[in-house]
């Protein structure tokens, strides 16, 4: 069975820059073990970046984020040291939940990354929809929200939509 891990937005703008939490910070060890098990079966990897242009603070995101992050080329845009691999498939996305998901063929799904309130369960309700019959797996330890409290509200979010979370 082909297994995906899709990490979502480990990028520097959301552990260590603008929108940085201890909790992001803290779960970059978990992620980097979990990236090296999918590298050492030679599993798919897929990294989505959040990115944005110099016009951020001009779109809507924007307007109701006002803070300039993931800008393209930026050091904050680069997914986080010690986590690329080689192979690795990477899409730009630039909102919360990619929309192209059903253009890739999947058998089974784990998600791990940031924010998990809101890029993680967007996109694992986006690929809910697109694929219901195949198992998607969210890691808890290898998420961080925005606060601790919005990181277990999306769990139970994406938990009630049949999507399984590790704890």
């Amino acid at each position: 069975m082909k297994r995906t891990l899709i990490v979502i937005d480990m990028q520097n703008d959301f552990i260590t820059g603008p929108l940085g939490t201890k909790e992001a910070q803290g779960i970059v060890g978990n992620v980097r073990q979990k990236i090296s098990e999918y590298a050492a079966r030679n599993d798919e990897i897929i990294f989505t970046r959040d990115t944005h242009q110099e016009d951020y603070l001009q779109t809507n995101e924007g307007r109701h984020l006002p803070v300039k992050h993931c800008i393209e080329g930026t050091y904050g845009w680069q997914i986080a040291d010690g986590l690329e691999v080689q192979n690795g498939i990477y899409i730009d996305k630039p909102t919360f939940g990619w929309a192209h998901w059903d253009e890739m063929e999947f058998e089974q799904i784990e998600l791990v990354g940031v924010c998990t309130d809101i890029c993680v369960v967007s996109n694992a309700l986006i690929l809910k929809a697109f694929f219901p019959e195949i198992p998607i797996t969210v890691d808890a330890s290898c998420c961080a929200g925005v606060t601790p409290e919005a990181h277990e509200a999306a769990l139970a979010t994406m938990e009630s939509c049949q999507i399984q979370i590790v704890r």
